[in-house]
Formats: C-alpha cells, sequence, structure tokens
C-alpha cells in the first residue's frame, strides 16, 4: 500500500517486564497505582508520535494474582485523567461486554472522546477469567461460545446509540430558544436476545464521530467478531510466519462482511529490550527474568488456567495433560501454550518460566529491533505494534533510540497527521450517522 506507515501503541502496564519486575532496581515499585508514572509514559509515547496508549484490564483476582493486577487504576478514570494532559495521543481503554451495560459503556467512551477531542477508543473484551461473575452477583460465568454472542450484539448497541444525535443536532440559539433539532434525535428501540435498550444517549456526536473500537480475542470467535466490528485488533504471535498468517487469515475474513483490509489495523503486541550490544540486551533481559521465582512463574501460569493450581504436578516432568481446562478462559493463548510444550518438550518448570518472561522476539541494539520491526512490517506480519518494555526503563529508550531510526527510514511520521485518533489509526474521519450505517 503507497505510503503504508507503522502504527505504534504503547501499554500502560505497572513495572514492565513480568510480575517480579516491581523488585528490579530500576523500577518504580507502586508504576501500577501512580498517576505520575502514567503520565510519563505517555507524554513519552507522545514525544514518539505513537497512535495511543492501551490500558489493559481485568475483573477478578486472587491472593496469587500478578502484583499489577492486585492494585492498579480502572481505566476509564485513568484515561480520562491523561486526557488532559495529553495533546494528540489517542486513549484505549479495556471495558468488558461480559460484566457491564451497553448504555453505560457508550457514554462513557463517549464522555471520554469529548475530553479528549476525539481520541477515544474502546478495546472490547468478553472477560476470560470465571471467577468473575463472583464479583457481579452472577452463578455462573457465560461459556465463551455465548460470551462472543454477547458481545455482537452489545457492541451493536453501543453503536447505535452512538448515533442517537447527528452531528449538528444541537442547535443551541439563544434567540429563538432552540437547543436541539428533534429531527436529528434518534431513538434506537433495540429489543435483542441479551438487550432491551430504548436510548437515545445523552451525549452528543464526537470530533472523530465514534470512538474507535478494539479487539483482543485470537480464538476462532475473537477472530470472526473482529472480522465484524473492531477496527483495531490487538494480538501476539511468536514468529514472523505465525504473525503473517495470523494477519492473512484475518485480513481475508474481512470480505465475508463486505470490508476492506484498510477497515481494519492489525497490531502485534510484542516486548522490546534495546541495548547497546547483544550482550547487553540479553544482560538486560536476565536481570529481569532470574527475579521470577518457580512459584511465582506457577501462580503466573494459572490465571490463564482460570487460576488452575500447578503446584500439584511434578516440576521436572512433561507438562501435564489438560484436556479442556483453559477453553472457558483465556482459550487461544491457554491453546498455544499447550501446543507449544508439547512440541518443544517442555517440563512444566520450562512452561512456567517461559509464560512469566518470554524471551522478547526484538531484542538486542536499536538498529536490530528496528531491523525487526521493519521486516514483519513490510512484509505482513503487522500493520503495526503495541510496544512492551522487556523490563521497566526499556520504554522510554526504545522512544529516544528506536523511533528516530523508523522515522529515518520513513516507516513511523515525525509528526501527527491530524487531531483524532480514528483519522491517525485508519486514515479516515465518519459522521457519527455514517458510523452506524
Amino acid at each position: 500500500m503507497k505510503n503504508r506507515k507503522m502504527h505504534l501503541g504503547t501499554m500502560i502496564h505497572g513495572a514492565m517486564g513480568n510480575m517480579s519486575a516491581w523488585r528490579h532496581q530500576t523500577a518504580q515499585a507502586d508504576a501500577s497505582i501512580s498517576f505520575d508514572f502514567a503520565r510519563s509514559i505517555a507524554t513519552k509515547a507522545e514525544e514518539g508520535i505513537f497512535d495511543f496508549v492501551f490500558v489493559a484490564d481485568g475483573l477478578f483476582i486472587n491472593a496469587k494474582s500478578a502484583p499489577h493486577f492486585l492494585n492498579r487504576f480502572e481505566p476509564m478514570t485513568l484515561l480520562s485523567a491523561l486526557a488532559l494532559v495529553t495533546r494528540k495521543i489517542g486513549l484505549v481503554g479495556t471495558v468488558s461486554t461480559s460484566y457491564s451495560e451497553p448504555f453505560t459503556v457508550a457514554r462513557q467512551f463517549m464522555s471520554l472522546d469529548h475530553l479528549s477531542d476525539g481520541r477515544a477508543g474502546w478495546n472490547v473484551v468478553t472477560t476470560p477469567l470465571e471467577g468473575s461473575a463472583k464479583n457481579f452477583s452472577r452463578e455462573k460465568h457465560p461459556d465463551h461460545g455465548e460470551r462472543y454472542q454477547i458481545a455482537q450484539e452489545y457492541i451493536e448497541v453501543v453503536k447505535g446509540l452512538w448515533n442517537s444525535w447527528d452531528e449538528d443536532a444541537f442547535v443551541r440559539n439563544k434567540e429563538t430558544g432552540q437547543f436541539f433539532d428533534p429531527e436529528k434525535m434518534h431513538t434506537l428501540n433495540h429489543e435483542g436476545k441479551y438487550f432491551q435498550v430504548q436510548g437515545p444517549l445523552n451525549i452528543g456526536c464526537s470530533a472523530q464521530g465514534q470512538p474507535v473500537i478494539f479487539q483482543a480475542g485470537t480464538s476462532d470467535a475473537g477472530i470472526a467478531l473482529a472480522a465484524a466490528q473492531a477496527e483495531a485488533v490487538f494480538t501476539r504471535q511468536d514468529s514472523v510466519e505465525k504473525a503473517q498468517a495470523y494477519y492473512e487469515s484475518l485480513k481475508g475474513e474481512l470480505n465475508n462482511y463486505g470490508r476492506s483490509e484498510a477497515d481494519l489495523a492489525i497490531l502485534q503486541g510484542v516486548t522490546v529490550i534495546v541495548g547497546e550490544s547483544a550482550e547487553d540486551a540479553e544482560k538486560q533481559y536476565q536481570s529481569v527474568a532470574g527475579l521470577v521465582s518457580i512459584e511465582e512463574a506457577l501462580n503466573f501460569l494459572g490465571r490463564y488456567f482460570d487460576h488452575h493450581d500447578f503446584s500439584q504436578y511434578p516440576l521436572d516432568e512433561p507438562f501435564p495433560e489438560l484436556g479442556t481446562l483453559g477453553q472457558n478462559s483465556f482459550r487461544g493463548y491457554t491453546d498455544e501454550i499447550k501446543r507449544k510444550a508439547k512440541e518443544q518438550g517442555f517440563t512444566l518448570r520450562q512452561a512456567a518460566l517461559e509464560s512469566a518472561t518470554p524471551r522478547p522476539v526484538f531484542i538486542g541494539t536499536a538498529e536490530e529491533v528496528a531491523d525487526g520491526l521493519q521486516h514483519w512490517f513490510e512484509n505482513r506480519a503487522a500493520d503495526g505494534f503495541i510496544i512492551m518494555g522487556g523490563t521497566p526503563d526499556t520504554f522510554p529508550r526504545f522512544v529516544d533510540r528506536v523511533v528516530p531510526l523508523l522515522q529515518e527510514r520513513g516507516l513511523t511520521p515525525e509528526r501527527y497527521r491530524a487531531n483524532t485518533l480514528r483519522e491517525n489509526l485508519l486514515n479516515k474521519k465518519i459522521t457519527q450517522r455514517q458510523a452506524g450505517q
């Protein structure tokens, strides 16, 4: 594609690296609950002309959860605060379709879109952890297939609510006393299998038409949802070949929904380490990987399998046969863990430590990291990357050393092309009514 640019985002995720990175000598131990830390990441990313910052979320913890999950900001609150201290960068937050109401979420994200002058994005998740039901007065967590059925209808309702008002509906004519044009207000009157929502939404059109919809599922159901509804996808493969296969599969799926390749940006979540040399980069990796005990690694692995207790198995025997365990939680990721353990003959110890601190695909000097990102981008493995630091101090180094190389090569922009997330990420602007057509 002519003049195609690589998109960059980053995750505000406490002390990056692994679940024990908060102990690293360069880490801010309370980063997950520090606004100053979050602001520093967002403003540094904006300095590097990143398209967006991303805040993940979860709805269930226990004593074995990773430290970042135990004590962290709620995404919408944090992003609303960041809207006031940033100017151009997109603000993307995770909110579940399984444990929230469409009207509330539509209102929250449109409010964030107004606060930020058109920079909001919604990361749609169906919530994998079964324990979440216990925090929302539910007897049972919806099964995997039903969660995605709920999500399909949920997104349609939210988009319908975002179309409650035409762009010029609010006249605000002081002389005539007309505040709005009733013909430009649209009541949804949705009656579906899971939701009954009348509308209209009590907030109007934003600068970018509506927030950008992100999605982060890799299962078959997740891919189908992405092809139908998402405008950006957060995925993660550990080789260029796997990333290319995923890219081609999802881009090809768009045809089934009357969409083109340009309608969806595929973003690979990648961990990077930038060193002065290969030896320095390896030393940095080991400085973080060595902080994780095997007990912590087992707990971290267990989270993906709905907090399964892996301490019951022998550490140095082959990875246990788990049957369908994990199918109703992080299905795409748990399937990958099982496959990789079997193919590579991992013991439980090896699988747990690998899961806790995966070796970055992009590790080395600034030039080597830039070369790797360029190779993936130019060979249809990704439209861009969500950069996660392999150590707590990696991200600023990436912005200072790798981004200038990408800019020199014409791969990333040297300035923001527009004021809204939709225009920067997708190179398009839609009006409110066009959004739901």
